[in-house]
């Protein structure tokens, strides 16, 4: 059979749901990441897991790559169909199933909106904390195959702490279930627990079940503005050495806040020219007290080094304004250049260190970098402006900085990728954090669920 003849079998089943013609394939076969772009040779919009369940038997038959996506937010290309083939939407499974009150949790289906989902829940006094700055356009199931963290991983933990179970349908067409609807579980291998963070390579996701919490109740917000950008990334670990764990904790480059402000047109925060970072600082629970006096422990941390004039966002609207300028800074940061973003993670004591090494790299390789992220979990973004780089050291040269770079990460403890993955992006680097034994353990697993490397292939390995 030719691929036309593929196509043309998923045009007698699908009807509308099939899209071949260029300018689909143009617009799914692109992210968020960089400026790339792999347009399928059809892209499939299933309604069912029996539908996805066809589609897979169909294609492992066949061997015809199959590249599962979401809402196509991604950073790192793990999206992208860079083998052709079939992109498998899930745009349509966007329901949620059911919101179980009595044991705090929730079934969804994995094209529900991440903030869509924390709102549903919050209906009903419980919380879903991973809030990744595309929140507001994110697949819930784009965060399970990524294991999304946010700014409130901090204190309360990253996707992976909340999925209790999946249905998945594996490469060859099987549908199962990878656990059980309950807080412990001892039973063999944790194969949830695999899927979550495998960025669509072992099985397509179709249900998700989460576990809840509590809403907090109360908040307040900091914006603390630092004449030293390593004074402000110092600051974080002594903020959690005096006993204080704050909900949020947002590490801003001078650049970075600037240029947020430029493209939201939000210019109520006033940025000196001497302020070299910021942090953002939040606190929550439920008793206004305790949380007004863990905000004077966290400025009483903070006269130990030199800043500015400590703002209190007083008012909803003022705390919602700083949040939308921390999480419009990606898409600020493109709006200005073509850029690359490594998303690294160290130690949170190690963060100046980390930071000192960017720079000096920076310099000796002559580009500039512009740097933001979740200080409080040591998760730092570095976004490597193109600038007035000529395309030989863009394409080629620049390659050799960013392995510096991760090579100094892995010597301070850390990796190269806090949330956003692997994809294509950091694939040429995991010999940095993994020996050949490491990986060739993963090559196997890969080849356990997917013998014939049909799933999202070409991405991490």
């Amino acid at each position: 059979m030719t691929f036309s003849d593929h196509i043309q079998y998923f045009k007698d089943l699908f009807k509308d749901r099939c899209l071949t013609a260029e300018p689909d394939l143009q617009r799914y076969g692109s992210d968020e990441t960089e400026d790339l772009c792999f347009p399928p040779q059809l892209v499939l919009k299933p309604e069912t897991t029996e539908e996805v369940s066809g589609i897979m038997k169909y294609c492992n038959q066949h061997e015809i790559p199959v590249t599962p996506s979401g809402a196509r937010t991604g950073l790192s290309g793990g999206a992208l169909p860079i083998k052709g083939g079939v992109l498998l939407s899930m745009e349509r499974f966007h329901s949620i199933l059911e919101i179980d009150e009595k044991n705090h949790q929730v079934t969804t289906e994995p094209g529900v909106i991440t903030q869509v989902l924390q709102e549903a829940v919050r209906e009903k006094g419980l919380f879903y904390p991973p809030d990744p700055a595309s929140k507001g356009s994110c697949f819930i199931g784009g965060n399970v195959a990524e294991n999304s963290g946010g700014p409130k991983a901090v204190k309360y933990g990253v996707t992976l702490d909340y999925v209790l179970n999946l249905e998945v349908v594996l490469p060859n067409g099987e549908v199962i279930w990878t656990g059980a609807n309950v807080l412990k579980n001892a039973t063999g291998y944790n194969l949830t627990q695999l899927i979550v963070g495998s960025e669509g390579t072992l099985a397509v996701v179709t249900k998700i079940v989460l576990k809840l919490i509590p809403h907090p109740t109360q908040d307040a917000l900091l914006l603390v503005p630092f004449f030293c950008a390593e004074q402000a990334c110092e600051a974080v670990a002594a903020i959690f050495r005096a006993g204080i764990t704050p909900s949020g904790l947002e590490f801003m480059e001078r650049d970075a806040l600037v240029w947020a402000q430029e493209f939201t047109q939000d210019f109520t925060v006033k940025v000196e020219e001497n302020h070299e970072a910021h942090l953002l600082i939040e606190v929550d629970g439920n008793d206004a007290d305790v949380i007004m006096q863990e905000c004077e422990s966290i400025v009483a941390v903070l006269e130990g080094f030199e800043t500015d004039e400590v703002l209190f966002a007083d008012s909803t609207a003022q705390k919602d304004g700083l949040w939308s300028l921390r999480r419009k800074v990606s898409e600020a940061v493109k709006a200005q250049s073509v850029y690359k973003e490594e998303d690294t993670v160290v130690p949170r004591y190690q963060l100046p260190e980390l930071l000192r090494t960017v720079k000096e790299v920076g310099r000796r390789y002559g580009f500039q970098s512009v740097c933001y992220g979740h200080a409080g979990d040591g998760n730092l973004h570095v976004n490597i402006i193109r600038g007035e780089l000529s395309e030989e050291f863009w394409e080629r040269g620049l390659s050799n900085a960013i392995r510096e770079i991760f090579i100094r990460v892995h010597e301070l403890g850390g990796t190269i990728s806090g949330e956003h993955g692997i994809g294509i992006v950091q694939r040429p680097y995991m010999d940095v954090v993994f020996p050949e034994t490491t990986l060739e353990l993963m090559r196997s697993i890969k080849k356990v669920f997917d013998p014939k490397g049909i799933l999202n292939p070409g991405k991490i390995f």
